[in-house]
């Protein structure tokens, strides 16, 4: 996707409390408005706001998502994960994949309108619609835009079953709209935990919620009443694949009454290799030999390793009463596509 789908919004379209920025715009994104914003939260951020022509968007066939259909009302992300698959996009806008996704990100401000009028189109058969799989729709970011109740509330008028990923809290504000929705269609809800360190998280995943608070919100969207799966994701080579990690986050998962655990061992594809390489040899440097060796052929780690980790995960969530949704592709997690083998250097 080159961004030709986008155009400006007009001015008139500008939450409270924005401030002009004045940095120079990606070539790709001619006209967008661009904004800054004076709380803490958003320092050093800068949200290029367009309006989309397009929002619901077709997975390519060879990819191995249990899904063919998304929507994506925001690009870049400020939850900073350095690990995270999707950076390489941000290089379509002719920014970086390292700090200009975490701070430089591209908001829809028309993305409720666009669902409802593109669900209305005859051409559009009611098909699962899957959210959060490229960036998380509930960053920081969501609490000023306020683009996922129209979203949801679209979803919900037209009975459109929808599954939503965050590691984002936020969600918990559009509990009520998702009960709705669960009334007249299916919703599957689930959360990003791949661990519990506090210090790994603050390093790792800076600007998500923490863990704890994640799980804390599956525990309330259970209450609610929704089945709530859980991404154990990434877990990472020598940081949090011991025994004593997958154990301690498999228990807390199910505690909080998870219906299910799905493990998904780390991959660094490009742009995010970079990334977490940097990270990692600043905050790690005694692995980067370890990562060397599981990352020499490609964007995954060897198939005896994965195997081997996923192995783990499931003993752990049987002990635990957890197993892996069956037949019910509204609930299953959203897996990243494979890349064809490549040759790369980690450092």
């Amino acid at each position: 996707m080159r961004w030709d789908n986008l155009a400006a919004p007009p001015v008139e379209d500008v939450p409270d409390r924005a401030a002009p920025a004045t940095p120079p715009l990606p070539l790709v994104l001619p006209g967008a408005v661009v904004r800054t914003f004076d709380t803490p939260g958003f320092a050093g951020m800068t949200f290029y706001e367009v309006r989309a022509k397009s929002i619901i968007n077709k997975v390519p066939g060879a990819s191995r998502v249990p899904f063919e259909w998304t929507i994506n009302p925001y690009r870049g992300c400020s939850h900073g994960c350095v690990y995270c698959f999707a950076r390489n996009t941000h290089t379509y806008l002719d920014l970086d994949a390292g700090a200009d996704f975490d701070r430089q990100v591209i908001v829809k401000v028309n993305a409720g309108e666009l669902v409802r009028r593109e669900l209305a189109a005859p051409r559009w058969r009611g098909a699962h619609l899957a959210m959060g799989t490229n960036v998380d729709c509930y960053q920081r970011a969501e609490g000023r835009y306020r683009l996922m109740p129209p979203i949801i509330e679209a979803l919900r008028d037209f009975a459109n079953p929808f599954s939503i990923l965050t590691k984002g809290t936020l969600i918990l504000r559009d509990l009520p709209l998702l009960r709705q929705a669960a009334q007249v269609t299916r919703v599957g809800v689930s959360f990003s935990v791949g661990f519990l360190d506090e210090r790994l998280w603050r390093s790792v995943e800076p600007g998500t919620p923490s863990p704890r608070r994640r799980l804390a919100a599956v525990r309330q969207f259970t209450d609610a009443g929704f089945e709530v799966g859980v991404l154990m994701a990434p877990i990472l080579p020598g940081l949090s694949d011991s025994d004593e990690s997958i154990e301690a986050t498999v228990a807390a998962i199910a505690a909080a009454g998870a219906t299910s655990v799905t493990p998904l061992p780390l991959h660094l594809r490009p742009g995010a290799r970079e990334w977490y390489a940097r990270w990692l040899s600043r905050e790690h440097p005694h692995l980067v030999p370890r990562y060397r060796e599981l990352f020499r052929s490609g964007a995954y780690a060897p198939q005896s390793y994965q195997r081997e980790l996923t192995a783990r995960v499931r003993i752990a969530a049987r002990r635990h009463g957890l197993c892996r949704p069956a037949g019910d592709d509204h609930r299953q997690q959203p897996q990243p596509p494979a890349p064809p083998p490549e040759q790369l250097s980690l450092i």
